[in-house]
């Protein structure tokens, strides 16, 4: 069974910060095509409180059916339309994808990649991520750099293919969290803010490899 239009969609926001995966966000199916839902923004019940999405953003989903039965599935956001009102193109699920069981498997995995990284245009240096996903990343920096929620980096990600090829990744994003660790770092939390689909697809090639490679182990 496929979510339909005018069903509400209920969703989670991959991201390395829990508190903001954890929150519930409620948005209604407003079109369908073949491969695409478009859908409204997203917003807390309750609150009115819209949440703001980018390209890439993984999202984990459920609709309710008729008889009252949660259906989950992952997907992400693919792109934005203008009809009127603003609509957010997200890709449709497949119908054996939708489970009734909740799955946060989103693609993002435990890496450490060199990822250089420009503050300002005096302002560039090296980090390496702890974990990296097409919608976002985290990393580790120096403490003495200035990292702060909401800040916009500009960002070049080596990325290491199991082949031996090596690629880069060109993307902008915004840190969502600063976590000061005990040896002087800082963890680093950031959602892209713009990236090519193709950057997004090298990312999400090595976050599958990643995967396979843990599921060997």
């Amino acid at each position: 069974m496929l979510p339909k239009v005018n069903q509400f969609l209920f969703l989670h926001v991959a991201s390395s910060d829990e508190e903001e995966a954890a929150i519930e966000y409620k948005s209604r199916i407003a079109d369908s095509d073949n491969d695409e839902l478009l859908i409204d923004i997203p917003l807390v019940e309750g609150t009115g409180k819209y949440k703001r999405l980018f390209l890439g953003d993984e999202l984990s989903a459920h609709f309710i059916s008729e008889d009252g039965v949660k259906n989950y599935f992952n997907t992400h956001v693919l792109g934005f339309k203008e009809d009127g009102v603003k609509l957010i193109r997200i890709r449709k699920p497949e119908p054996e994808s939708i489970t009734k069981v909740q799955r946060r498997n989103f693609l993002r995995v435990a890496a450490e990649l060199e990822i250089a990284i420009q503050l300002s245009a005096n302002i560039r240096f090296i980090g390496m991520t702890d974990d990296v996903g097409g919608g976002g990343i985290s990393f580790l920096v120096d403490g003495k750099w200035p990292m702060k929620q909401g800040t916009n980096l500009e960002c070049w990600l080596l990325l290491a293919y199991r082949n031996g090829s090596v690629d880069h990744s060109h993307f902008k994003a915004e840190i969502v969290r600063v976590k000061s660790l005990e040896s002087g770092r800082n963890q680093v939390m950031a959602k892209f803010s713009s990236i090519l689909d193709s950057e997004r697809q090298r990312i999400i090639r090595y976050c599958f490899e990643r995967q396979l490679d843990f599921r060997k182990r």
